[in-house]
């Protein structure tokens, strides 16, 4: 049986590539620094484990026909988000091809993609596309050491390559989340060492394990850019493999927790010490009820996405008040996505934009990498 799926999967690859060996095709280099032959028109993409792609994808295209296949972490954000309402083709897309970071090479071959996005430093499942005939084009989520916005601006230089007929939305977006950035620095800049409030990320949390965000992990720009201190800048430890302890926690008692949207955990968790008999009721930033679940908008804004510059007011807000008492994040909201997606959103919208329920999370709480 197994020899006969190889045999269906290699049969399946030569049918896909004499389909297409009429097609022009050009070549890219993707953030790997790999030639990738693709077809000179891309119609039928499907984005695999760098998560927050489908969105990109979707925002600068501003069409969510083009993405056919998307991780289920991915579509999750989509459908309990922003993306889905403004764009509800996307959820159309299939999700069957892939679960964690477990690939499922004929599903993926069933949707006929014309390319194949992957998470760069995935070299397994891009030689696995790759075998099966498939241009997979590699975006990077480290490349640029987790700076948010220069990685999104990157992300849409690299779709501007794939797809050069469109203009896209990454310069709007990135002189917007520029300009946002320079006025939370400008703001922040007189603050001395002791005042700059200690902040904690809880990337995941469950009975198992707390996973912060150390120096390489898109944490430590958020605190950069806010203004704040990330009390695990020490932790060298890349990406999501910041493992830390509780003890280490009340060490270091933080003054602002986040938690993200890759993890099931919310504030009320913490104030009612409801996951694995963790203590956290002397812990500063829950006795001051300074615990905030990130949002989600087009996608989960821990991560660079089109709402960046709105979450970087957001958590400046969060994290000093006093200096952002005039910024309206309501009035803010709406006016970008008016300028961005050409659309009027609710204070509904908004609201849900910055109160994510525990769906958020779903399919997101494991590894999507193969090791």
């Amino acid at each position: 049986m197994q020899f006969l799926g190889k045999l269906t999967a290699f049969g399946c690859a030569l049918t896909m590539m004499s389909a297409t060996s009429g097609l022009a095709a050009r070549t890219v280099v993707d953030d790997n620094g790999t030639e990738v032959e693709i077809p000179e028109k891309i119609n039928r993409v499907v984005v695999t484990n760098i998560l927050p792609l489908a969105s990109a994808v979707t925002v600068f295209l501003n069409d969510g026909k083009a993405v056919v296949g998307m991780h289920p972490a991915s579509y999750s954000a989509a459908k309990t988000g922003l993306l889905g309402k403004l764009y509800p083709d996307i959820l159309k897309a299939d999700t069957s091809f892939m679960q964690g970071a477990t690939l499922n090479v004929e599903a993926l071959m069933a949707l006929k993609p014309d390319l194949v996005l992957v998470n760069a430093p995935d070299r397994r499942t891009m030689d696995t596309i790759r075998n099966a005939g498939i241009p997979a084009f590699g975006i990077s989520p480290s490349k640029w050491d987790y700076d948010i916005i220069e990685t999104h601006a990157q992300w849409m230089k690299s779709l501007a390559k794939i797809w050069p007929e469109h203009e896209g939305k990454g310069a709007l977006i990135d002189s917007r989340s520029k300009a946002i950035a320079k006025m939370v620095a400008d703001r922040t800049a007189d603050l001395k060492d002791h005042e700059r409030r200690r902040v904690l990320f809880l990337f995941r949390y469950d009975a198992r394990q707390i996973v912060t965000s150390g120096k390489h992990f898109f944490g430590q720009y958020w605190c950069d850019a806010s203004g704040a201190k990330n009390v695990a800048e020490s932790i060298q430890a890349d990406n999501a493999n910041a493992i830390v302890s509780m003890e280490q926690v009340y060490a270091w008692n933080p003054d602002v927790i986040f938690i993200t949207n890759f993890t099931k955990a919310m504030p009320e968790d913490l104030y009612t010490n409801a996951i694995a008999a963790h203590d956290w009721s002397e812990i500063k930033a829950v006795k001051d009820q300074q615990v905030y679940k990130m949002p989600l908008g087009i996608y989960r804004s821990y991560t660079p996405s089109a709402d960046t510059p709105l979450t970087l007011l957001w958590m400046a807000k969060k994290v000093y008040p006093e200096r952002f008492a005039d910024i309206d994040l309501n009035k803010e909201v709406k006016a970008w996505y008016k300028d961005v997606f050409g659309v009027e959103i609710t204070d509904a919208d908004v609201d849900s934009m910055f109160h994510p329920t525990v769906k958020s999370s779903a399919n997101a709480t494991i590894p999507t990498r193969a090791r």
